[in-house]
């Protein structure tokens, strides 16, 4: 009964933060060009850019989404390595193969896919610097 107690306190307490998901960083090596994959290939729109000793930092939007894909650059000459800790960038599309067809013309490259799963179908792609992209196109209910 406590633990009930204390999950709808703890709920309320998180409910009056009102959290959102409002970003994702990935660490990138060439910013301009990695902004022009995003931009050129998906749409995305640079909202607002960081220049700050070391580091600089590129804000990316779509179109009417507050969703934010953050590209972040040390500035500073270190070295930084795609690493596995984190799971890929996810999109939806209308069109899957068309989507995979255009970012693999930006300089994309296929990983697996595409796969066909009860309501969607979905491919994974690495963008230019190496990191995992998924993308997927809703084909109906789930089953």
């Amino acid at each position: 009964m406590a633990d009930a107690a204390l999950a709808g306190a703890e709920t309320g307490e998180v409910e009056a933060l009102r959290f959102r998901l409002g970003f994702f960083k990935l660490v990138v090596r060439d910013l301009a060009a990695m902004e022009r994959f995003y931009c050129d290939t998906f749409g995305f729109a640079v909202t607002n850019r960081v220049v700050l000793p070391g580091l600089e930092e590129s804000m990316l939007n779509l179109p009417g989404q507050p969703f934010t894909l953050v590209l972040f650059h040390y500035s500073d000459g270190r070295e930084i390595a795609v690493g596995n800790g984190h799971g890929p960038v996810g999109l939806t599309t209308a069109d899957l193969d068309a989507a995979a067809a255009r970012a693999i013309a930006h300089g994309a490259r296929p990983l697996h896919g595409p796969h066909e799963l009860p309501g969607a179908r979905l491919t994974f792609l690495l963008d230019p610097e190496g990191h995992e992209i998924e993308l997927i196109q809703r084909t109906g209910a789930p089953g």
